[in-house]
């Protein structure tokens, strides 16, 4: 029965996503195509956070945000643990600036999501040499500019029954060659109502994001990358434990 009165909720919760994501697209699509990227980006994201507020109110998925106040005139490298389809939302709602999230290029493949998608997400494809380098390139270009971006270090969702996966070294590495601070932040409970082994357990309640000290890394250097990429892990599971 909570399986049937799960796929139902899914069902709602997969229709009111898609209306609202057919509703912002325009504005987004006409943002990133009448303004320069950066801009572009920021007019767009206040769209995104409309769309997710939207699909929060509608579908009774509360997510709430805590933790340290974030300096919105410095970029940062956002690193956070990833284990539910949710955590899409909860990151638009809970980072309180624009910034350029690094994404699996499979996800071009969901219809209307995948339009917006294409324009505000660094894409990478892991299977490809090149395509790794050319993100990376785009991430760097970006903090140049300014601009915040965001990396899952698990590299994709958290499929294991441990909190966090193993992290992958390159948002670690970027951080070193650029000097940008790292930004650590937990998504806490959006697995408990959301799983990403099976979907139709979804249901309502409140997703937690809470984010860390910001982690300095100016003097570092490559030979520092694991102790950093350790310290950011040992952040984000104290914040999931707390």
């Amino acid at each position: 029965m909570r399986k049937l009165l799960g796929g139902f909720y899914l069902l709602y919760a997969a229709i009111v996503f898609f209306i609202l994501m057919v509703m912002v697209c325009p504005f987004i699509l006409l943002s990133m195509g009448i303004f320069n990227e950066k801009t572009g980006r920021k007019i767009s994201f206040w769209f995104l956070k409309f769309w997710a507020w939207g699909f929060s109110l509608l579908t009774c998925l509360w997510f709430t945000t805590r933790g340290t106040p974030i300096d919105t005139r410095r970029a940062y490298i956002y690193v956070g643990n990833h284990s539910s389809f949710l955590d899409a939302i909860a990151i638009v709602l809970g980072i309180p600036q624009a910034f350029s999230p690094l994404g699996k290029i499979e996800m071009l493949k969901i219809p209307v999501f995948g339009w917006i998608y294409k324009r505000l997400v660094v894409m990478i494809d892991r299977s490809s040499r090149e395509s790794r380098d050319h993100s990376v390139a785009e991430l760097r270009k970006d903090l140049a500019e300014g601009q915040s971006i965001l990396i899952f270090p698990e590299g994709t969702m958290n499929k294991t029954d441990q909190p966090l996966a193993p992290f992958y070294d390159g948002a670690f590495r970027l951080a070193i060659e650029t000097q940008t601070p790292i930004l650590p932040f937990a998504i806490r409970n959006s697995r408990a109502h959301l799983p990403r082994t099976d979907p139709l357990l979804l249901n309502p309640g409140i997703i937690k994001t809470v984010f860390g000290e910001a982690i300095e890394v100016k003097g570092l250097v490559a030979e520092d990358l694991e102790k950093l990429k350790q310290k950011t892990f040992d952040a984000i599971l104290n914040l999931l434990e707390k």
